[in-house]
């Protein structure tokens, strides 16, 4: 495996993007229990879609479900 060169973005401070790479830490831990039928469908959504990461693919379908439930459901002046 080759390794991943970093890049170098011009004119950007190095101590913002550390800022921003720490703030992207996950520290919060949840944990999910499936059923037989929910894991068996994960497992074959990931098998028949070739998802490499689980825990990315969950990730990402929560993230995007809060995110547009938030958007549908933002709060109203009156």
């Amino acid at each position: 495996m080759s390794a991943r060169k970093k890049q170098i973005l011009p004119n950007v401070d190095p101590d913002f993007l550390e800022k921003q790479k720490a703030a992207l830490v996950r520290t919060h831990r949840q944990v999910l229990y499936f059923n037989e039928k929910e894991m068996n469908a994960i497992e074959e959504y990931c098998r028949r879609f070739k998802v490499r990461s689980r825990s990315s693919m969950l990730r990402q379908a929560i993230i995007e479900r809060v995110l547009s439930d938030l958007d549908e459901n933002h709060p109203t002046l009156f």
